[in-house]
């Protein structure tokens, strides 16, 4: 490891087939940084797998005809993924049927965290066919730094984190095997020492730079309220025009009981593998499992609900963004 991080072993319940280890990853060389007034960023959790690419994926090769797709996990990435590469694409339903959502918005860093991932993604997305369309959970920190120079078109999406705990401990267990208790990850949550934390700090970056013209920010809770005005949005952002009548049928393409049932977007085989790899293969699980906003306070018991507003609220103070819900 260079310069360029600092990278230290932390102690971790959080432990399972998908990622046995974690370390904290510190960025120390800001050049190119876009927020110095905020230096140097906080340290990320990531597997310890990640500290072999970490210098890889910093010096990314970035192109101004790129289309990024940052969020925290279980923000709505596999929807925002459809959705703009339909509107970047023409509308082009034929290919978005034929070829696998994986393939047409390709996750950089799969194989930098998944210890069981044999492929070298990082190498893997930087061949892709421009113009490439790519997806990351990685923090602003930990980003190719050519992103904000190169400045391609970039969309970025928050959710509640009350919402995010319960879908992605639902993630952790069945995607990547974890066994540990609900209560172990919960706190983990909120000592931000989950995998891609620190999670509210996660979406601040982005609100900062919510202003720059390469830069969307979006929210799941607009979305799933509204998601037709917001379409009109994101085709401004890709200087595209489209009629009433195809944006209501994009709408309706994008409806979550028309994803979970695409065989395109649903990752129903991605499900089945990771399962059978981390020995739960014959439970049952869907990637897309309901997506319901305030679904956290089925989930959540009261005692935890408190314990994430005032997480939250102490994470955002002195900031002007708020979360939806």
């Amino acid at each position: 490891m260079s310069d360029t991080f600092t990278v230290t072993e932390i102690d971790s319940e959080l432990g399972c087939p998908g990622a046995s280890s974690f370390v904290q990853v510190q960025l120390n060389d800001l050049t190119d940084y876009p927020l110095p007034e905020r230096s140097p960023p906080p340290p990320a959790i990531v597997p310890s797998k990640y500290r072999n690419y970490a210098q890889q994926i910093h010096d990314f090769k970035v192109y101004e005809d790129d289309v990024w797709i940052v969020t925290f996990p279980k923000c709505g990435t596999t929807w925002t993924q459809e959705m703009v590469w339909l509107i970047d694409h023409e509308l082009d339903y034929h290919t978005a049927r034929d070829v696998n959502l994986n393939s047409r918005s390709v996750f950089l860093e799969i194989g930098a965290i998944g210890e069981r991932i044999p492929v070298d993604t990082v190498t893997a997305a930087a061949n892709v066919k421009r113009p490439r369309h790519i997806k990351s959970h990685l923090p602003l920190a930990l980003l190719p730094r050519q992103l904000w120079t190169v400045k391609p078109k970039i969309i970025y999406v928050a959710r509640n984190p009350k919402d995010v705990a319960v879908s992605y401990l639902y993630h952790y267990q069945m995607i990547m095997g974890y066994r540990g208790t609900r209560e172990a990850f919960l706190e983990g949550l909120l000592q931000d020492r989950v995998m891609f934390c620190p999670q509210v700090q996660h979406a601040l970056d982005f609100w900062a730079l919510k202003n720059e013209p390469n830069v969307l920010f979006l929210t799941y809770e607009r979305m799933k309220q509204d998601l037709r005005s917001v379409l009109p949005r994101v085709c401004e952002f890709f200087g595209k025009s489209y009629t009433d009548s195809q944006l209501d049928e994009l709408a309706e393409h994008l409806s979550f009981d028309r994803m979970k049932k695409n065989p395109s977007t649903n990752n129903e085989q991605m499900v089945r593998s990771a399962m059978k790899m981390n020995g739960r293969e014959e439970e049952h699980f869907e990637f897309m499992r309901k997506g319901i906003v305030g679904d956290f306070r089925n989930e959540l018991s009261e005692e935890y609900i408190e314990k994430f507003d005032t997480f939250i609220e102490h994470q955002l103070a002195g900031s002007d963004f708020r979360y939806d819900l």
